[in-house]
């Protein structure tokens, strides 16, 4: 299959984030199997999702792994012009379907790529690490990398993670840790709010912690003018509470993200958050003994991603991507999850995303191409026996 028919493929999987995904990972596994590719899966502890990883090439050290997630986001609410699960062909130059630029059109080009990466003299292996629930915070990465680690006696030195970047490198990310935080206060007539402790008072003065606490970073110089905007940013994405104008709300809630640049600590800044609750919850027990705040983690954090411009990878995603500016991005993937498993990690692949989790989502061709140029190019490296 060439990459737009196994792209055609992918998208018919609707496997969102959080779903089983045995539908696409069987298919992926077979695909693989059938070329005579050993493939070792990574299952979770219900048995009903599993990330996917294999060897293609010798045992040695020093190979490359090329990562990507099955799941993508939902299109409920969307006003799609297509079907999004069907890859459409406008001949625009563009395919336009549900995951197709995040990040099918990668895990597309890896495929397609296969047969040649079979056929090669490779003097350094190449494996695949296909994991599932990136979408909804990066959660099986961490296991997939260990995995990796553990299962082959040789080990990988790099790992390319394929989210879209329109092929350029990237070698930074920001962390991101997001939290739900619940405030249980005392119900009660709207004339009494200095006898009762209204949850939506105390909300808002949780909130003007948080963003207090992002400008004091700014003015500390925190900053790393690498990313966009140059600090760590914390976010309140939802706030809800209270049932009338004229009734104090024993019960309000709200969730926030946190999005660190690599010089800043996300359990140092949620561990400063925790103590100022525990000072409200000493203040307002003596008003109201019940009064609490009690935060939920809404996932795991996912760490950062800080590649140094003279590590190895660098000069490697250089040359095989055909571009030699470097870059950083503030949305969340799992590079910094594979580079705490010692891999040397970036990210580069195909599309842009600006069309990822939206309307008519779509890869341009040449984009595609320009993947598989990439693969191409990483056959050859690896196939030249002064690769290091």
């Amino acid at each position: 299959m060439n990459v737009e028919e196994v792209l055609q493929k992918l998208v018919s999987f609707p496997v969102l984030g959080g779903q089983s995904n045995l539908s696409i990972l069987n298919w992926i596994k077979e695909v693989l199997e059938s070329k005579g590719v050993t493939v070792h899966l990574v299952p979770n502890e219900e048995d009903n999702k599993a990330s996917l990883h294999c060897r293609i090439g010798p045992a040695v050290d020093g190979g490359v792994i090329l990562s990507g997630h099955m799941d993508v986001v939902p299109v409920e609410g969307q006003e799609w012009t297509t079907d999004p699960f069907v890859l459409t062909d406008k001949n625009d130059g563009k395919l336009y379907g549900r995951g197709s630029c995040d990040m099918k059109g990668f895990l597309a080009c890896c495929i397609a790529a296969l047969p040649q990466m079979l056929k090669a003299d490779l003097k350094k292996p190449i494996y695949f690490a296909f994991s599932y629930d990136e979408e909804i915070g990066c959660l099986a990465a961490p296991e997939l990398a260990r995995a990796i680690r553990n299962q082959y006696t040789e080990t990988p030195k790099y790992a390319l993670i394929g989210e879209p970047s329109m092929m350029e490198p990237i070698v930074g990310q920001k962390g991101i840790y997001i939290m739900e935080t619940y405030v249980n206060g005392s119900a009660g007539h709207s004339s009494r709010i200095k006898q009762e402790i209204s949850a939506i008072h105390e909300t808002m003065r949780l909130i003007l912690w948080l963003e207090n606490k992002m400008d004091q970073l700014i003015a500390d110089g925190r900053l790393d003018d690498r990313f966009h905007p140059p600090h760590s940013s914390i976010h309140i994405g939802l706030v809800k509470g209270g049932i009338a104008p004229n009734v104090i709300a024993d019960k309000a809630h709200f969730y926030w993200d946190l999005r660190t640049i690599p010089m800043d600590d996300i359990e140092g800044i949620v561990a400063d958050f925790e103590a100022y609750c525990r000072e409200r919850e000493e203040v307002l027990r003596l008003i109201f003994p019940d009064f609490s705040i009690k935060n939920v983690e809404h996932h795991p954090s996912v760490p950062h991603l800080d590649t140094k411009a003279d590590d190895d990878i660098v000069g490697l995603i250089k040359r095989i991507s055909g571009n030699s500016k470097l870059d950083t991005v503030s949305y969340a993937a799992e590079a910094g999850q594979f580079a705490n498993e010692g891999f040397q990690s970036a990210i580069c692949g195909p599309g842009s995303i600006a069309q990822a989790h939206r309307a008519d989502e779509f890869i341009a061709k040449d984009q595609l191409q320009k993947g598989m140029e990439m693969m191409n190019k990483l056959i050859r490296e690896l196939s030249n026996e002064k690769f290091t």
